[in-house]
């Protein structure tokens, strides 16, 4: 021990010397590397080693594995595998499953290492050499291979086969599930094959048939093998555990849904108890649909801790549950069902139960089906299951069928019921008829007595209670003493005739059985009378009297006919009010008592259109037998004698009439009561509400024309409402004064219209030529005075000329001095340059004509002609080309624009310009043309 303990001191200086000392010793690689491979599980088994001082110290490592495949060594899987070594020096393992199977190719492994600690310089190791296992592409075996064999996979997986044609031989293809070929790459070597199905899919029949076609030297051969696709198994449901006779234990599931593995691929189950350690069963699925059952006797073991399992290749799930035994009692149901002690209204049940060598305490429960089909549950109380129990039903119908069954569960901790035990029928003892007959006569007067015929049928809680029905009639004298007589009458007849004389008789009707008779049901037949016959539509008062220990007693008074007729008296309708829609029809004298051949239900009003046809809203369509058609209301109150017929077309005739109607029905309409509905004045209330509108609107107008003309439509502008004398001008005596700096005025040319005194004009001061030469003509010159108005520079005595129109001047402004601002003078065409006010605007007044006199110019008022400014051409147009009137406009309210002073105005013409008469020269146009601004 000692020489151990100083080995190891040793050892571990020497360690950390070459540490310490520049890190001499730094890898530990892998050793003993062994590799193998588990077929059934297409696994590759690892084993390696690292040197001791590795262990001793529990380094930490890292090792890098390498799997590859074929001679080239292609490198097909590369992992990083982590591990703290351990002092016991323990083996490495690590495993790779491999998705082509090893028995293809040849597969190799080799592993490096590295020390995954500080204390180390974190380098790989050298690699280890490669440690193969040979797979049968290296065989010379002439035998040909497919791969995997019979593996079983998960639905959706990727498979891969490989074939292995043999020596000296070569694929031809692959065939899978009989449908899909697959060829093997001809620039590889074609005696082997490998390839991959992706996402294989489950197949209906067990198993998926895979071949591989080899061709050699030989004949040809197969090669096959089986895929089988499925599902993992799913977990067991609806899990239940009882016992039946407390001896044994059972527990059933559900499989749950189809796996698609068969036979030794199926899914297996084993059900472990964890107490005791035991395995109770090991099933096997026979099919998905079925219920798996599994049973083991109970020792003194009462509480179980089971587990559930189930597995099959593809996985396996587990259910873990835990039951009392004592909870779980399901029994077997009752037997030897028998019944004793039956009566006419009960019976008493008896039945067997187990388990018998262990008693336990059920409730029963027993049902009772009626032949009418109703069902009745009835518990019994708690009873030891191996005594002979009993039940004693009531409340049943005597001779009736019945059918029982029973069922039983248990008493303490119910878990569920046992199956039904078979049923027992049987039918309760015969008892005496219950309940009465309904019975009525019929008498029939004959020579020296009557004929009594009597009529019954069973009441509803009537019952025969037995076989053998008959009817029992038995009658005698209510007066005198006689002898009872009697008759008995077959179950199939339910009437019969006897006779008696004129005396008051009893007598009674009765069922019988083979037990005894029912109560009898008695009427009393009075003395015979010389009452009349009974009339039809006579109403009748009787007064009905009941017989109880032969003495007769009153019941009341009943009021009726022995047949209901027709109303013998119509209503007498008359109309109590109209309107355009409506009318209202009374008959309050009509009679309801007994004077009518029937009791009065109601009453019908009759409306006929002239069209005779019915399509008033709320009545019914009534039908004559001549085809034509009325409208019905009906009134069922016999109270109510008043009607109102709505819906109806104003101005209108209508036939109106009211019938009575009884049990009888009612007689044919003989007469109508003829109706003209009256206007409707609200028809005209819309047109009202146009028509005084629009009157009195045009009532106005009328009245106030000329203010309508003004406002709407005057023929000609009035200057004095021209918005131009809006402005915060001079007044005087209230109206404004026109000042050249709020408006500039433009020109105005009086023009002869006599097509041979056209004129061209020009403004600013130049003079206008005509085509045929104008001389001398007049002018009109205006200066602006101090405080801005126009006035006329004078050279001349004659009067000037002024515009009424505040537009241009206002001769209210001028005053008294308006012929002394205006006035004509002749000047020649230099001196126009005198004006003194901007821009230069001149009124030119030219007239081949010699005015007279103002009334002269007054008469010419009517057909002077007002042309726009707008409208005025410019200034190098010709006069001819100006916009005027063909005819003379109609005379308007709008005042003359030229107004004269007291001496006449006149102008000087050219020799060849003839004076024409006072008629030509009204046709004056004055023109307002504009200047340039």
């Amino acid at each position: 021990m000692d020489n151990f303990v100083l080995w190891t001191i040793f050892l571990y200086t020497a360690l950390c010397f070459s540490i310490y000392q520049g890190q001499e010793i730094q890898e530990f690689p892998p050793t003993f590397l062994k590799v193998s491979k588990n077929l059934p599980l297409q696994r590759l088994l690892v084993e390696w080693d690292v040197s001791d001082s590795a262990h001793k110290f529990e380094l930490e490592m890292v090792f890098d594995i390498q799997v590859s495949r074929t001679e080239e060594m292609n490198v097909v899987w590369t992992e990083y595998y982590n591990t703290t070594l351990s002092k016991l020096k323990k083996t490495l393992h690590w495993s790779w499953d491999s998705e082509l199977p090893l028995e293809c190719l040849s597969h190799s492994v080799r592993i490096r290492s590295m020390v995954n600690d500080e204390r180390f310089s974190k380098l790989w190791s050298r690699w280890s050499q490669w440690e193969t296992v040979l797979g049968l592409d290296t065989s010379d075996d002439n035998t040909p291979y497919i791969f995997p064999e019979d593996k079983v996979v998960e639905e959706g997986s990727n498979v891969t086969f490989c074939c292995i044609g043999g020596k000296d031989s070569r694929i031809e293809y692959l065939l899978f599930n009989y449908t899909d070929y697959y060829y093997p790459d001809s620039n590889t070597s074609q005696q082997n094959m490998v390839i991959t199905m992706k996402k294989v899919l489950h197949a209906e029949v067990p198993g998926i048939p895979v071949f591989c076609k080899i061709s050699g030297k030989e004949n040809k051969k197969y090669s096959a093998t089986l895929l089988f696709v499925g599902k993992p198994p799913y977990e067991p449901e609806d899990i239940s555990c009882d016992t039946r006779d407390i001896k044994t234990l059972t527990c059933t599931w559900n499989p749950g849904k189809n796996t698609y593995l068969y036979g030794a691929h199926s899914t297996k189950y084993h059900l472990f108890e964890r107490f005791s350690q035991k395995t109770f069963c090991y099933q096997e699925t026979a099919h998905y649909l079925e219920p798996i059952h599994c049973s083991w006797a109970i020792d003194q073991q009462m509480i179980y801790n089971l587990t559930l399992t189930a597995q099959n290749p593809l996985g396996k799930r587990s259910a873990n549950f835990v039951l009392d035994v004592a909870h779980r009692v399901h029994p077997y149901p009752p037997s030897d069902l028998s019944v004793e002690h039956m009566k006419a209204t009960e019976v008493s049940l008896y039945w067997r139960m187990q388990p018998k060598y262990k008693a336990i305490k059920l409730l029963c429960q027993i049902e009772n089906r009626h032949p009418s089909g109703q069902v009745e549950l009835h518990n019994s109380s708690p009873v030891q299951s191996n005594s002979y129990p009993h039940l004693t039903l009531g409340g049943l119908q005597p001779f009736t069928y019945y059918t029982f069954r029973m069922r039983c569960g248990a008493a303490s901790h119910f878990w569920k019921w046992s199956e039904w035990s078979k049923t027992l029928r049987v039918r309760t003892n015969e008892a005496a008829p219950s309940g009465k007959l309904d019975v009525w006569r019929e008498v029939t007067p004959v020579l020296g007595g009557r004929n009594v015929t009597l009529f019954w049928k069973p009441l509803p809680d009537f019952r025969a209670n037995g076989g053998d029905i008959s009817f029992e009639i038995t009658w005698e004298k209510l007066k005198k003493a006689s002898e009872l007589e009697h008759i008995s009458i077959s179950a199939l007849q339910n009437s019969t005739t006897i006779s008696i004389d004129n005396h008051s008789y009893k007598i009674s009707v009765a069922a019988r059985n083979n037990i005894n008779s029912s109560l009898p049901s008695v009427m009393i037949i009075s003395r015979a009378t010389d009452n009349a016959a009974f009339m039809p539509g006579v109403r009748y008062n009787f007064r009905v009297y009941g017989s109880l220990a032969n003495e007769d007693f009153f019941l009341g008074k009943k009021v009726g006919y022995t047949k209901e007729l027709a109303p013998r008296l119509n209503p007498q309708g008359e109309i109590a009010e109209m309107t355009s829609h409506t009318v209202t029809v009374t008959w309050d004298s009509y009679p309801v008592n007994e004077s009518q051949p029937g009791f009065i239900r109601g009453y019908h009003v009759y409306v006929k259109t002239m069209e005779e046809e019915c399509s008033l809203k709320g009545s019914a369509k009534h039908a004559l037998s001549d085809g034509s058609v009325l409208c019905k209301y009906t009134i069922e109150n016999p109270e109510e004698k008043r009607y109102v017929v709505k819906h109806l077309m104003p101005e209108t005739t209508y036939a109106l009439a009211v019938k009575a109607y009884t049990g009888g029905g009612e007689t044919p309409i003989d007469a109508y009561i003829n109706v003209d509905t009256l206007h409707d004045s609200k028809i005209y209330l819309p047109v009202l509400l146009v028509i005084i509108p629009f009157v009195v609107i045009t009532a106005v107008c009328f009245w106030k024309i000329k203010w309508v003309k003004d406002c709407c439509y005057p023929e000609i502008p009035n200057p004095n409402k021209s918005q131009v004398l809006s402005f915060n001008g001079l007044k005087l005596n209230s109206e404004a004064v026109l000042k050249l700096s709020d408006c500039i005025p433009d020109t105005v040319v009086l023009e002869n219209t006599s097509e041979a005194n056209t004129l061209q004009l020009r403004s600013h001061g130049t003079i206008l030529e005509s085509e045929s030469k104008v001389i001398n003509p007049s002018w009109v010159y205006f200066i602006q005075n101090e405080v801005g108005n126009l006035m006329c520079t004078q050279s001349a005595p004659e009067a000037c000329t002024s515009f009424e129109n505040l537009a241009y001047s206002s001769q209210t402004a001028l005053g008294s001095s308006l012929y002394q601002n205006l006035w004509m003078s002749e000047k020649s065409e230099p001196q126009l340059s005198i004006l003194l006010y901007q821009p230069q605007h001149y009124i030119e007044i030219l007239s081949k004509d010699t005015v007279t006199s103002l009334r002269e110019i007054t008469e010419r008022e009517g057909s002077l002609r007002y042309i726009s400014q707008m409208e005025v051409p410019r200034s190098e147009a010709k006069l001819s080309d100006l916009p005027h009137f063909t005819e003379p406009i109609e005379h308007s309210s709008y005042k003359i624009q030229t107004v004269l002073g007291s001496e006449l105005v006149t102008s000087t013409s050219d020799e060849g310009i003839q004076s024409q008469d006072s008629s030509t020269s009204s046709n004056s146009t004055a023109l307002l043309l504009p200047g340039r601004h």
